[in-house]
């Protein structure tokens, strides 16, 4: 069974950056699409970013283009989301998400639906 651990969450002020790290368990991610999603109180859960399982493919929200990378490092079976710039509207419950597949280069989507496995969430907190 694969179990996800997510890390890295707190409190940062406007303009700053945080990294958040995926922490898998029981499994080995090397195939594994890994996706980030974010829920804020009182709103549905969007999907902002996801990584092939070769780690060759990425995809990212609209609202954080630019200011998020995602990387992996499967030897270390760690899920990397490098975030900078971060505003108020960034505030959240931050999940990362696994999907098995045997397609490892195929692009990945940010649909929840696709994504079978979730750990716990880490808060980010925006706020000066």
């Amino acid at each position: 069974q694969l179990q996800l651990v997510e890390s890295g969450g707190g409190l940062v002020q406007p303009g700053g950056s945080l990294r958040l790290s995926c922490v898998a368990y029981g499994r080995t991610l090397d195939s594994y699409t890994i996706g980030w999603f974010r829920q804020a109180p009182g709103k549905e859960r969007e999907g902002v970013s996801c990584i092939s399982a070769s780690g060759l493919s990425t995809n990212f929200a609209d609202s954080v283009k630019v200011r998020f990378t995602i990387s992996r490092d499967n030897a270390k079976n760690t899920v990397y989301l490098q975030m900078s710039s971060l505003n108020p509207e960034d505030t959240a419950v931050y999940y990362c998400a696994a999907n098995f597949t045997v397609t490892p280069h195929r692009v990945c989507a940010l649909r929840s639906k696709d994504y079978d496995y979730w750990g716990q969430g880490t808060q980010v907190t925006v706020s000066s």
